[in-house]
């Protein structure tokens, strides 16, 4: 069985705004890794609409920096599995719907998913969290105040969580690699 990882770009104080962060060639390498490293990706619906929008005309444009190019056609190439209650109509390639119950539809696909599903949908990972789904986390924390929405703001519950890596990037940023003690 694969496991489930959370993977997402937050500041200092919390917030998952996009905009918010040090998005530079560095930090680019940094999620294309982790990207290699799974084999699949999940997304709810809201995120995959917004990277949807942008990567497949990045993987296409010749002209676009290297770091993003390599995510997109990565991307591009990687299975992408949609939560979505709205959305049945998926044309960009290699996307499929879960669907079923969310806690059914994420065991199974982590079951018939050996090599791992990374994550990156703040909603979605919230409601994952709330099941007690994740396997892993990979948190960049960037050296920012931002403003907007914020990581897991309803938790009911505390996870103790085992530290397996860190590192810091020239920006500084520092990417987080925290694993769950039953895993």
């Amino acid at each position: 069985m694969g496991i489930l990882t959370f993977s997402l770009n937050v500041t200092l104080n919390g917030c998952i705004d996009h905009r918010e962060g040090i998005a530079d060639e560095e930090l680019h390498d940094l999620f294309t890794g982790w990207m290699d490293e799974a084999e699949a990706m999940l997304f709810g619906r809201t995120t995959y609409e917004l990277m949807e929008d942008a990567w497949p005309a990045v993987a296409r444009d010749e002209s676009a920096p290297r770091a993003l190019r390599e995510w997109a056609r990565k991307l591009e190439a990687k299975p992408k599995y949609v939560v979505s209650a709205s959305r049945r109509d998926f044309p960009w390639h290699n996307t499929f719907r879960l669907e079923g119950p969310l806690e059914d539809a994420i065991r199974q696909l982590k079951e018939k998913t050996p090599g791992g599903v990374l994550v990156g949908s703040p909603m979605l990972s919230a409601a994952l969290e709330q099941l007690g789904l994740f396997d892993e986390y990979r948190i960049v924390v960037h050296p920012v105040l931002g403003r907007g929405p914020t990581l897991f703001p309803a938790l009911d519950r505390s996870r103790r969580l085992e530290l397996v890596s860190t590192r810091g990037l020239a920006s500084g940023v520092m990417a987080l690699h925290y694993r769950c003690p039953s895993t």
